[in-house]
């Protein structure tokens, strides 16, 4: 019988980036509704407020005079969001693939809540520099949806990743 210890030193290796990706969009679906159902349901705001906030990343603070429904700024937001989830799951799955951490589950949705942490930190202490209309969304909701976010990502990766091989 043999014994396999699991380092977490970098080696490299390259992610299943279809997998990554497919992972990144699930994910972003995933964190959209959670922000959708919370502004709505528990803030009472404009379903539609985070919509604008999304838009405003391409097509700038003019986005932001309105909260009513609009197509264009729906459809604006949800490529805007779904490239940065998929992204933000491109990185993840390249350190969970890089140091191993698809060891197990455990590992990897540990990993997917410690990225989404980290993710949380530079999107709204970081990128908030640039684009300041996020400030008000601090929150630890937030923080929570973001860490959701890491674990489907990984999660979905580890599982894909297993039927691959």
């Amino acid at each position: 019988m043999e014994l396999h210890m699991h380092t977490h030193r970098w080696e490299q290796h390259s992610p299943d980036w279809t997998v990554a990706a497919v992972s990144g969009f699930a994910a972003g679906a995933v964190l959209m509704v959670l922000e959708l159902l919370w502004s709505t349901i528990i803030m009472g705001a404009s379903p539609w407020e985070t919509s604008h906030m999304v838009a405003a990343i391409t097509m700038g603070q003019d986005a932001l005079q309105s909260t009513d429904f609009s197509l264009l700024i729906v459809a604006v937001a949800l490529i805007t969001h779904y490239v940065l989830g998929i992204a933000f799951a491109l990185i993840l799955s390249f350190f969970i693939v890089s140091f191993h951490f698809d060891s197990s589950i455990g590992m990897a949705l540990l990993t997917g809540a410690v990225f989404g942490v980290v993710m949380y930190l530079f999107n709204f202490y970081g990128m908030v520099q640039f684009f300041s209309w996020f400030a008000e969304m601090r929150s630890l909701a937030t923080v929570a949806a973001h860490v959701i976010f890491g674990m489907v990502v990984a999660s979905m990766y580890w599982k894909l990743e297993q039927v691959q091989r």
